[in-house]
């Protein structure tokens, strides 16, 4: 493993935002000492990084901080990220900080925060340096700065991933607690699986542009390097949001699942492709076996449109919109820009405008035939890189290898797909293995509760800090999410009863069974079709069971308008204290009912009428 060069040695390595928060609630006074240390571990003699805050930076930081915190009256609960250090990839502006894209010759001082880091600090975090990148985000492998080379942190022999190989590399050696990356063919995923951390590639417009130097403004997301997939969610929540100022920018619809199905259906391409790479192959292999065991159905679907869409980025007129972005410097001073990048951005000089709209009429094309392949999974799984290169190999074949890197991921934004890099285990030559599950967009949430599961089945050690994922990590309850709402079914919605579907067609998942508090009766009511159960609250009652499901937030007053008199839903409260929606019954409509409370819940109630002998 490529060691971390800290020229002081931190007592924060590898800390996870739990470890993080957890520090600062024992000692709450250790900000300022906390965060000097932090910086002074971190040096920018291993190409990570390209700035690296100042002294005086850091403090206007802290004063910030300890602002929010007295207006907070000293709670830290509206300052979920209080005093964590994060990096943040440098073509991200960062007020009164130097932003280069890796290129000198284009840095400027940013006048303000880009939206993103401007939500973070808002919500308690601190920036403390800008890492290394393919210049101009236009590249897979880490190699094509004049910073250096980013090298893996498993073997310095081979590359880290790019375009974000900073951000992964000193996120892997747990120099900070999260990253920002970009994301437009893979980027913010193909570090993450050569370095073994999570990356997770948001639905394009949830976080921000804004700020940011754009490679191809249709398909750039910000994306987040973390050692947890958890941490990851908590982040991107933190620094997501509509913001009006990008013209790009989308607001949430809330309606698609916050999590799997209770038995997931996962799609994998009916043929992969390795280019000879055979441990990455026989790790892929090990992925599936470990899928099926956990109980996940695997089907093969046509990937013929995955691959031709795949193809665009970088072989079609798609590349000409890296020709604008990158701009004037291109135009007046090719000349100071990296050699294989200049001839990339040069080539989008090859195409017209009216090859331009062909290629965006191909790309809705392929990308509506890409989503309805998709329908009915819950994702697809893929290799996150179908093989991983050396410096040396790099050098030999950089365009062709870099292409190589991208099949899995470069059709990713063009289809409007949201994905999820994972850590997957180490080869039998001791480099990380990653694969990366990808959905339709807004399904993120979905993802990570998936990826939560799977790193728990894993238990790899953290990046490469050689630290283990400690069993709190594992105890972390998944959020309940925002974008829906749990409520409690009593009855005919019930797993396998005839109004199951309200829920299933809605895009609900099944989150746990589970009791209410000991306070309810339930009531068999009369001339219910189908038949139903009505829940009341009562002085004397009993603990009743209950199927706790999370719908989308758009789809929940659809499914609450479709619920009949005497129904309703209100708040329970269930054993454990937990205050929920769930469906409540008016008092009048108990006065014909049976009171079933002693059956425990309404299928050992319905299970007792159709064990009952018949009577002649």
């Amino acid at each position: 493993m490529l060691s971390a060069s800290d020229t002081v040695a931190s007592p924060y390595r590898g800390f996870t935002l739990r470890e993080w928060q957890q520090h600062y609630r024992s000692a709450p006074d250790s900000l300022r000492t906390t965060l000097s240390l932090v910086l002074g571990s971190l040096s920018k003699a291993d190409n990570a990084w390209i700035y690296l805050a100042t002294a005086e930076q850091l403090e206007a930081q802290i004063i910030r901080l300890e602002t929010l915190l007295a207006q907070a009256e000293g709670s830290l609960s509206t300052l979920p990220l209080f005093g964590v250090p994060f990096a943040v990839k440098d073509n991200m502006d960062i007020g009164g900080w130097p932003t280069t894209a890796a290129c000198p010759a284009f840095a400027y001082t940013a006048e303000a925060d880009a939206t993103v880091i401007a939500n973070l600090k808002a919500r308690g975090a601190v920036v403390v340096g800008k890492t290394n990148l393919d210049q101009f985000a236009t590249g897979l492998v880490g190699t094509r700065s004049p910073y250096g080379a980013v090298r893996n942190t498993f073997n310095r022999d081979y590359v880290s991933g790019g375009s974000s190989s900073g951000s992964a590399s000193v996120l892997a050696r747990g120099l900070v607690a999260f990253s920002l990356g970009t994301d437009t063919a893979g980027s913010g995923r193909v570090p993450a699986g050569f370095n073994n951390v999570v990356g997770l590639k948001p639905t394009k417009g949830w976080l921000s542009n804004t700020g940011v130097v754009p490679a191809c403004r249709l398909n750039d997301a910000v994306s987040i390097f973390a050692l947890t997939v958890g941490d990851a969610q908590t982040v991107a929540h933190a620094a997501g949001g509509y913001d009006a100022a990008d013209a790009y920018s989308r607001k949430n619809p809330h309606t698609a699942p916050v999590a799997f199905s209770a038995q997931p259906r996962i799609a994998i391409p009916d043929r992969v492709e390795f280019f000879g790479d055979e441990l990455a192959q026989a790790a892929f292999s090990e992925v599936l076996d470990r899928l099926r065991h956990n109980g996940v159905t695997l089907e093969m679907i046509d990937f013929t449109p995955f691959r031709e869409l795949a193809e665009q980025l970088y072989y079609g007129a798609w590349v000409a919109e890296r020709t604008v972005a990158v701009g004037k410097i291109f135009e007046d001073s090719p000349e100071v820009m990296d050699p294989v990048v200049r001839e990339i951005v040069a080539s989008g000089l090859n195409y017209s405008a009216c090859d331009a709209w062909r290629a965006e009429y191909l790309r809705a094309e392929l990308s509506r035939k890409i989503n309805q392949v998709l329908e009915g999974f819950d994702a697809l799984v893929v290799p996150t890189s179908p093989t991983i290169r050396t410096q040396a190999e790099m050098g030999q074949e950089p365009v062709l290898y870099n292409s190589q890197f991208g099949i899995y991921t470069n059709f990713t934004n063009l289809a409007d797909l949201s994905a999820l890099a994972l850590p997957s285990g180490l080869r039998a030559d001791g480099l990380p293995a990653g694969i990366t599950l990808i959905a339709p967009a807004w399904h993120d949430d979905a993802l990570a509760s998936f990826g939560r599961q799977w790193q728990r089945s894993l238990s790899l050690p953290l990046g490469a800090t050689g630290l283990a994922m400690k069993p709190e990590e594992f105890m972390t309850p998944a959020p309940v999410s925002a974008a829906s709402v749990r409520v409690a079914v009593v009855g005919a919605h019930l797993t396998g009863m005839p109004l199951n579907f309200q829920l299933t067609s809605r895009n609900a998942v099944r989150v746990e069974q589970t009791t209410t508090a000991a306070t309810y009766k339930l009531y068999a009511l009369a001339n219910t079709t189908p038949p139903k159960p009505g829940l009341v609250r009562a002085e004397s009652g009993s603990a009743i069971i209950v199927e706790l499901w999370d719908i989308p937030l758009a789809r929940f007053g659809e499914f609450v308008a479709e619920i009949p008199a005497p129904l309703g839903i209100g708040s329970l409260e269930l054993a454990d204290g937990r205050i929920v929606k769930g469906f409540i019954c008016e008092p009048w409509a108990i006065g014909e009912a049976t009171d079933i409370t002693a059956s425990g819940g309404w299928r050992s109630y319905i299970q007792s009428l159709n064990s009952s002998p018949v009577k002649s």
